[in-house]
């Protein structure tokens, strides 16, 4: 095997390949269906039928209302505007703290910095050390001067599965607003806005099939929100701009095929996941699977190698054809250790030896086998490397 012939790509939580299915439905608004869905004429209107259309359609796959999602540009528009957004709304009542994990994905944390230099108080929850709230800090921190409270659904690096629904129940005792960053739980969890209390949901077309670049946030109907962006009247003024119709639709086809194969593709997924997971511990002993004990997402698999460092360890894998990650893919130029593991109170160097593998469309047994046979080897070369620097 030849890494040019048999790539092996296990990086499906920083991004996947868009399906065939979604660039079909794509094709015709970068040719004949090209128009601007805010005017008035016949291309026009054909636009903003595809964009009315779409919105039912992701609507549908959330338990939604079309007037409650607003296309963004991915996950981290969608993260600012429910966070940032929400905050601005609410802080001229007295509601000024905003109530968070330090698990969070880079974008959640920023725009809570950002609150906190316009005046929010930062709570930052207590995680156990597989990466879930502590409940008895939730119930400490969230109050009635809590503006918002933000919970990743599933975390990015480690997989670690929060109660959203117990934990979006108690606060909405307490009324604050509640949003998630569901990035990574999307198509692999079930989302039912209807039934669940968040007021506030981020999903990433990229991360399910879609095209790169297209988002929406679910918005509960009436829960108060400015605009971070000022302009035109497009999405209800809460995101102005010209709409990404062929994007647009390319989400709504990518979504609804990730809620109709949620059972099935799900459950290949963690047989997947529990088969790279055992053979690694079998060949590399001391190797550590971070949140092992949580309930975790049927895709990530994030492992530490002591007497490795992560650079060396996804170098070895990438000459041998193997695509993974150092975390995060918005982190993973960073040198430092990863944040989320720091903050579950992973020793230093085996967060700096961290690995992120996430198993997807594109993941047969054979590529799992083939990265259980090579791993041994490669661990022994980085540990060399390591120990040279």
């Amino acid at each position: 095997m030849t890494p040019a012939t048999n790539p092996v790509y296990l990086d499906h939580a920083a991004t996947t390949p868009v399906r065939e299915e979604v660039f079909e439905a794509m094709k015709p608004f970068f040719g004949p269906r090209f128009g601007n869905p805010s005017s008035t004429h016949r291309w026009g209107r054909e636009a903003r039928a595809a964009l009315d259309e779409a919105r039912e359609r992701v609507g549908r796959c959330l338990g939604a209302r079309p007037d409650e999602i607003c296309f963004t540009s991915g996950g981290t528009e969608g993260d600012n505007l429910a966070i940032l957004g929400a905050w601005r709304a609410l802080k001229e009542k007295g509601r000024t703290a905003i109530v968070t994990t330090p698990i969070e994905h880079k974008a959640i944390l920023g725009a809570v910095h950002q609150a906190a230099r316009e005046g929010a108080e930062e709570r930052m929850l207590s995680m156990t050390a597989d990466g879930v709230v502590d409940l008895a800090s939730f119930d400490e921190l969230v109050d009635g001067l809590v503006a918002v409270c933000s919970i990743m659904w599933v975390n990015n690096e480690i997989g670690s599965i929060q109660p959203l629904p117990e934990l979006a129940a108690k606060a909405k005792q307490r009324d604050a607003l509640v949003h998630t960053d569901a990035v990574q739980a999307f198509g692999k969890i079930s989302i039912d806005a209807r039934k669940q209390q968040f007021d506030f949901l981020t999903i990433s077309g990229h991360k399910f099939g879609g095209p790169k670049g297209i988002g929406a946030l679910f918005i509960r109907r009436g829960s108060p929100l400015e605009p971070l962006m000022h302009g035109g009247t497009q999405d209800r003024g809460r995101r102005p701009g010209t709409e990404n119709v062929a994007a647009v639709v390319g989400l709504a086809r990518a979504a609804e095929l990730a809620v109709a194969e949620c059972e099935a593709h799900c459950a290949r997924l963690r047989k997947l996941r529990q088969k790279l997971e055992a053979g690694i511990l079998a060949r590399v002993p001391d190797a550590v699977i971070h949140g092992r004990g949580a309930e975790r997402a049927p895709h990530i698999v994030n492992v530490s190698v002591p007497g490795t460092d992560s650079e060396s360890l996804l170098m070895a894998l990438d000459l041998r054809g193997i695509a993974a990650s150092g975390g995060s893919a918005c982190q993973s130029g960073s040198i430092s250790p990863s944040h989320v593991l720091t903050a579950i109170g992973v020793r230093s160097d085996l967060a700096s030896a961290a690995i992120r593998m996430s198993v997807g469309s594109l993941t047969t047994d054979e590529c799992i086998d083939r990265v259980i046979e090579v791993f041994p080897a490669l661990v022994a070369k980085a540990r060399q490397l390591t120990a040279a620097e």
